[in-house]
């Protein structure tokens, strides 16, 4: 699993990260997607929350996680991108896991300071009718009240992992396979061998 702020290269990492243990990357937000457009039973339970503005009981997205692990591509190992997101969702899936035979083998926790987090962030420009323009959710302000809301309801999974003894935490500051190869030497060091058959 990894673990980290907006901003710390989680989704560009899950991929390569994936790729190299032959394993899918498995993200919330794509779950989501493919529920609702899916019109699956729990897609459209958590669409009623989506549209009303609200956030989808944890109930829900760990059903919806789950049913994604049971998938035959995920049976060797997989990776999650970006969930849990909370100490209740991590509760939760460690059940759900359990239940299934699974469990998570290592916390890769992508380490980052503050100013780098919203320099990176807001400096992301999208081309929108032929010009670069900035996401409203990637304006300074923003960014911080974003990396307040993790450090409130995510971080605390940093301790929640290292107490459960899978957290090894990377310096995530540098070029994009420098960062790769600390993840890969962790995985290594925790006992995951790249390329063999991976828990999460």
């Amino acid at each position: 699993m990894l673990l980290g702020p907006p901003g710390a290269g989680k989704g560009t990492q899950a991929q390569i990260i994936a790729a190299r243990l032959s394993v899918p990357a498995i993200s919330t937000g794509d779950i989501f997607r493919a529920n609702v457009s899916g019109k699956t039973e729990l897609g459209q339970q958590a669409k009623t929350y989506m549209d009303a503005g609200d956030l989808v009981p944890d109930a829900i997205t760990v059903a919806m996680v789950s049913d994604r692990l049971a998938e035959p591509d995920a049976k060797a190992g997989f990776l999650l991108d970006g969930f849990p997101r909370t100490i209740a969702q991590a509760e939760q899936l460690r059940d759900s896991l359990a239940e299934m035979g699974h469990r998570l083998d290592c916390v890769l926790e992508l380490v980052v300071d503050q100013d780098e987090l919203v320099r990176r962030l807001s400096g992301r420009r999208m081309l929108v009718d032929g010009e670069w323009v900035q996401r409203d959710d990637d304006k300074p302000e923003t960014v911080r009240h974003r990396l307040d809301v993790y450090r409130e309801q995510t971080a605390p999974l940093s301790g929640f992992y290292e107490q459960a003894g899978l957290l090894a935490r990377i310096d995530a500051i540098g070029e994009i396979d420098e960062v790769t190869e600390r993840a890969m030497a962790a995985l290594e060091a925790s006992g995951e061998q790249p390329g063999a058959p991976a828990g999460g």
